[in-house]
């Protein structure tokens, strides 16, 4: 067997959880993806997956080359790429991560529109909070929101995450409106679930920046969940400007302390530095920066 053609179906039965939906992909058997898998499996001399009726799961060994697998069949993928670069031909998948409500919100309705400008282009779009290894987890590039760390990645800057306060018009009803950050503590807030404890909001007034410690009896780690709850009359939230924007415009929302900003979060696109852009990878920057830089 071809063990290019087999390190390629190894890598999607990984990636699609299972032999029947690889063989899907490849329009072969379930018994030919085994075949394939085997054949790399005796080459090696170690057994790559622990198989059971239900689903197959990595061994120690299959990990290590799952991650070999991928790096292999990117470099090959970049040798093709460099002769579309000639040609000018975006095509293929690109593996895409973006924090969730950035993704959900903004990113996914936008990225129709380049979907019908390069027809050949698939995107597959994770939707995750956590900080994902791009090399690691095969992701061609990652929008990545807060402070970076040194990586060696290249990052390019978009638009900062705007934050805001609002409340439900009910909820106001029957709390009051605070009109100053001082007010806040006196009042049901609801913040984003972090490791630390305590629960700080900073804000940008005319004298400078004001932090607020405030009561926070309901923490959840998702702005769409912290929406809902303020659409229920629940409480204050502080969320993306990105998440709120429909709510605020409809009344369902109302702004709190205008005068009073939260501090915009950095917000980066990331990819590799080490070898040339492919078409799709290039054309999905440009199509990055010119809606969402600045």
């Amino acid at each position: 067997m071809d063990r290019l053609q087999s390190m390629e179906i190894f890598v999607r039965v990984v990636d699609l959880g299972g032999f029947t939906a690889a063989a899907k992909e490849f329009d072969i058997s379930a018994t030919m993806v085994g075949k394939h898998v085997q054949a790399l499996e005796q080459r090696l001399g170690v057994r790559l997956l622990n198989r059971t009726t239900r689903r197959q799961g990595l061994t120690e060994a299959g990990r290590m080359y799952y991650q070999r697998c991928r790096q292999a069949l990117a470099e090959v993928e970049a040798a093709d790429a460099s002769v579309d670069i000639l040609r000018n031909a975006p095509r293929g998948e690109l593996r895409i991560s973006a924090p969730v409500s950035f993704g959900a919100n903004q990113l996914s309705p936008a990225l129709t529109g380049f979907l019908q400008t390069f027809p050949e282009i698939n995107v597959a779009l994770h939707l995750n909070d956590r900080v994902v290894d791009l090399v690691e987890d095969g992701y061609d590039a990652v929008i990545r929101i807060g402070k970076l760390n040194d990586s060696g990645l290249i990052a390019r800057p978009l638009r900062p995450y705007r934050m805001l306060l609002c409340a439900s018009p009910a909820y106001l009803a029957r709390r009051g409106t605070p009109q100053l950050p001082t007010d806040l503590p006196h009042h049901e807030c609801m913040d984003f679930l972090r490791w630390e404890t305590e629960h700080t909001w900073r804000m940008f007034g005319e004298s400078g920046e004001i932090q607020v410690q405030v009561p926070a009896r309901l923490t959840i780690n998702n702005g769409q969940a912290l929406r809902n709850a303020a659409l229920a009359g629940f409480g204050i939230v502080m969320q993306s400007e990105a998440v709120l924007a429909d709510d605020l415009a409809c009344g369902r929302l109302v702004q709190l302390l205008p005068d009073f900003t939260p501090p915009a979060r950095p917000m980066h696109l990331i990819y590799q530095a080490d070898r040339q852009p492919t078409p799709k990878l290039s054309e999905f920057i440009n199509f990055m920066l010119a809606h969402f830089g600045g």
